[in-house]
């Protein structure tokens, strides 16, 4: 896949968290890639996690687009 493809891709991802109403509460970046933990509650006050990997630089820059907008 293309680096831009995989931009896309990663992209879609974090604006479709966003708008289910996740949170972002850590960013982790090693070699291996940029770490994302987005949380969001439920009806019962559940918490529910999920992390994202991003492998472009643009989806990093993209997320720290959206920290400071947010």
């Amino acid at each position: 896949m293309s680096d831009h493809l995989q931009y896309l891709e990663e992209k879609r991802k974090i604006d479709s968290y966003f708008e289910k109403g996740y949170q972002i509460v850590s960013i982790f970046e090693n070699l291996s890639g940029t770490f994302v933990d987005f949380v969001t509650s439920n009806d019962s006050g559940e918490r529910e996690i999920v992390q994202l990997q991003l492998l472009t630089a643009e989806s990093r820059k993209y997320i720290a687009s959206k920290l400071i907008i947010n």
